[in-house]
């Protein structure tokens, strides 16, 4: 589906940063079939892929210590008064906002539980201009311990509702919505030890052939294909370390 606008709380853009681009570049590129072109020597290293053409994720070099990892971006109309909202709902403001040369302005923040996601009010780049097929973002989802808790700080945020299908704790599943569109899920942790963060998901034909393609291109499977309610799914982990899911929705159905 090719995307050329966001409403204000919609997620829009993910990234990953990695701590070797150029390697990361050459996985994603073999499994997705991107084309990762770098931006000018301004962007310090910010990688754009494109996929027939359309903007479809970033690649940047890690800033900052742990693990490599995926990023969620929510468009916004002012990025300012979104970092605003967070701090005054027990969030925290870890990048003010900064202009990304005529792109657009970002932040860097994290809910009260810890889980970072950051926020895109754009300019020249509307974020991702293909989504919700084969080799594309497809869904982002909140792993947290604490599912209230993120139900009251999202909606104070973004105005996001949230509906939870199964039990209020583990083994139950919300989503969010925003003006009647499912944006996002959230559920609790499925094992001891995981910390609260932004799950990226990325829409494939075949979610076994994808891991199978992920482990020969070096990455590893840390949870092995299943089926779930929209498709059937994998959680894969690149050569650098960075988590992500592959996604083979079910007919016609997108997230």
């Amino acid at each position: 589906m090719e995307k050329d606008s966001y409403a204000h709380g919609v997620p829009s853009w993910v990234d990953v940063s990695t701590s070797d681009p150029a390697a990361a570049a050459r996985f994603y590129t073999e499994l997705f079939g991107w084309d990762v072109q770098e931006g000018p020597p301004e962007n310090g290293g910010y990688a754009i892929a494109h996929l027939r053409g359309r903007t479809v994720a970033g690649l940047a070099p890690q800033q900052d210590p742990g693990p490599p990892a995926w990023a969620t971006y929510v468009n916004v109309d002012d990025a300012e008064a979104i970092a605003e909202a967070v701090a005054a709902n027990g969030g925290k403001v870890l990048m003010p906002p900064i202009e990304v040369t005529d792109a657009g302005r970002m932040a860097i923040l994290a809910d009260p539980a810890g889980a970072v996601f950051g926020v895109w009010q754009p300019g020249s780049h509307p974020g991702a201009g293909l989504v919700n097929e084969p080799n594309t973002y497809c869904w982002s989802e909140l792993v947290t311990p604490d599912v209230a808790g993120a139900k009251a700080f999202y909606r104070n945020v973004f105005g996001w509702g949230a509906q939870t299908y199964g039990p209020e704790g583990p083994g139950g599943y919300s989503e969010f919505d925003l003006g009647g569109q499912t944006i996002a899920g959230m559920m609790e942790p499925t094992a001891e030890g995981i910390p609260p963060h932004w799950a990226v998901y990325f829409a494939v034909a075949d979610a076994d052939a994808a891991a199978a393609r992920i482990r020969e291109l070096g990455g590893g499977i840390v949870v092995e294909p299943r089926d779930i309610e929209p498709g059937r799914f994998a959680v894969a982990v690149d050569p650098q370390g960075a988590m992500f899911s592959v996604l083979a929705l079910k007919g016609e159905m997108t997230p």
